[in-house]
């Protein structure tokens, strides 16, 4: 690695450090519904969509009813992206007169968006209208973030209040994650990027001619609202068929810098906000540690991987499959951050990294997308790992396990372990049942365990709610939309509904002193445990998949074997 490139990375660290506890006590003031900087323009809108809507925001909600309105918002949610699909061709903004949509990957393509993943199984620019990716896949980057910061906004108020009822009012969750955080940040993005070059426009697509003579299509759209807003909702939906490798959604080395960082800060901010809401200094610190020492020690092993010699092409640092612009490292940093924040947009293909740091990005995304993770979706999982690992170590200690005072006990246990076996079990039983069908067989473009690869990295986007695609998969077939897109409810609903379980047994419980006997969760020791059972559940549960493709892969490779 160069001198240069290595600041980089260390800047890139560094400002997510500084930005955090910054973005993370304005989020505070916002949920507590204290007065902002914004307050004076946007409380008269939110009154406004109050009043239109017929919400009472100071009309608190138990668990169920919490989680009944959040299921039935986004079920709507998908049902209306399904039909603007299915009907573009007969809508406005439409001017190359693009078709309706297929109807398996409209499921697929709904789902996707409304699950806050973003997985792709089209070209944006041959497949969706303008009016498409604006009404309908830009609204589910808004809505599909919200509805992540809602739920880790309820489990924290499951976590911190005493012996309450209630969990606060998703309605109103929904509409300040939106109004107060997502749309200012992406608009300020927005005019960012277009400064920078990004397409904003409606016009149609320009043919220009070459200097070799040829004709090239110039695809032409609204890419930078929806560019600012998939990266800073963790959503990742390249407008473009090449995503953030495109000239036009990621033009300048400036751009792939802020497009890196956005796609982290306000996942990583959320981890500050808990600890203002839960009234600690230390608890979300330790979160963030966990996080960002995962995230670090993994995206080492991935550079150390990239940078070795490949035996088998004689190189070190191969740029094939990588952006000629950014180079090695920062497609490595870019591969690392966005399969560690459920993000999914990429600017190399992942298909083309060694084995070994292509496993490590699925890695990233079969911990539980953890690491970091999803706008409130990353916070949420790594709470439910928190909760293990207070249970882990009361086992320890012969004590009944404690978290901010409040007993864990069996239901907590179970509905977590719900949570981490659900998502597994959709990630290895669809690459289970892929793997022996033609159905799957077929859609491989590698046979061996590069192939095998391709398709445990597919379910695994899809379950960790990523949607990041390894390449060389093609998942436009009715097999691939149809299980993918049910991996995308499990992967979304099957965390969210016993996240909420654990909220409303939580809430209800009384605080107890700490006694000398209580186990410290606001200690280096406790991050470490928490790091500790984050990475031997992932081992235990995917290691036997892992072996089948990228470690053979890469012991193969070592032997100077090519595939």
């Amino acid at each position: 690695m160069s001198t240069l490139e290595i600041v980089q990375v260390l800047l890139y660290i560094g400002l997510l450090i500084a930005v955090t506890p910054l973005l993370g006590g304005y989020m505070k003031r916002v949920f507590e519904g204290e007065r902002t900087l914004l307050s004076p323009v946007l409380r008269p809108v939110e009154g406004l969509l109050y009043r239109l809507s017929g919400v009472r925001p100071e009309e608190e909600q138990p668990w169920k009813q919490y989680t009944v309105a959040l299921i039935l918002f986004n079920v709507l949610g998908f049902l209306a992206l399904f039909l603007l699909q299915l009907l573009q061709g007969m809508l406005p903004l439409n001017p190359e007169n693009l078709a309706g949509v297929e109807p398996w990957l409209a499921f697929n393509t709904a789902t996707s968006f409304m699950t806050n993943t973003n997985w792709q199984a089209y070209a944006g620019e041959t497949t969706m209208s303008q009016l498409t990716q604006m009404l309908g896949l830009g609204a589910q980057n808004f809505l599909s973030a919200a509805t992540g910061i809602a739920v880790v906004l309820a489990l924290t108020r499951g976590l911190a209040r005493k012996s309450a009822a209630t969990l606060g009012n998703f309605w109103a969750d929904l509409v300040r994650a939106t109004l107060y955080v997502l749309l200012p940040l992406s608009l300020i993005f927005a005019i960012v990027l277009v400064s920078q070059g990004v397409v904003q426009n409606f016009d149609a697509n320009v043919t220009a001619t070459t200097l070799n003579g040829e004709t090239q299509v110039l695809p032409q759209g609204p890419a930078a609202s929806q560019i600012a807003i998939k990266q800073i909702g963790s959503n990742g939906g390249g407008f473009f068929n090449t995503n953030s490798a495109h000239p036009y959604e990621n033009p300048t080395p400036l751009t792939n810098f802020l497009e890196m960082f956005a796609l982290l800060a306000v996942a990583a901010a959320l981890t500050n906000t808990y600890d203002r809401l839960i009234g600690s200094q230390q608890q979300g610190w330790v979160i963030f540690a966990a996080m960002l020492f995962l995230m670090v020690a993994l995206l080492g092993v991935m550079l150390w991987s990239e940078y070795a010699t490949n035996p088998v092409l004689g190189v070190a640092g191969a740029m094939e499959g990588k952006e000629t612009r950014f180079g090695v490292a920062n497609s490595i940093l870019w591969a690392s951050a966005t399969t560690s924040a459920s993000n999914g947009a990429v600017n190399a293909m992942h298909s083309s990294l060694s084995p070994l740091a292509g496993g490590v990005a699925m890695l990233n995304m079969l911990l539980g997308e953890v690491i970091f993770g999803g706008v409130g979706a990353g916070l949420y999982g790594m709470l439910v790992f928190v909760i293990l690992t207070v249970f882990i170590a009361g086992l320890m200690v012969g004590r009944t396990p404690e978290y901010l005072g409040k007993k864990i006990e069996a239901r907590e246990i179970q509905m977590a372990t719900v949570a981490v076996l659900l998502p597994a079990a959709s990630i290895l039983l669809f690459t289970a049942l892929a793997s022996v069908v033609e159905a799957g067989l077929s859609s491989r473009l590698s046979a061996g365990p590069h192939g095998f690869s391709e398709i445990l990295y597919a379910y695994t986007s899809a379950t960790a709610n990523n949607g990041s695609a390894f390449a060389g998969l093609n998942a436009n077939t009715a097999f691939y939309n149809i299980t993918l897109g049910l991996a995308l409810w499990v992967g979304r609903f099957g965390v969210i509904i016993p996240v909420m379980a654990i909220a409303g047994s939580m809430v209800g419980k009384s605080v107890a002193p700490p006694s000398p006997g209580t186990f410290p969760t606001d200690q280096p020791l406790f991050a470490g445990m928490l790091v500790a059972v984050v990475l031997i559940v992932g081992a235990l549960t995917f290691f036997p998949a892992l072996s089948l493709g990228p470690i053979i892969e890469q012991l193969l490779m070592s032997a100077g074997v090519g595939l």
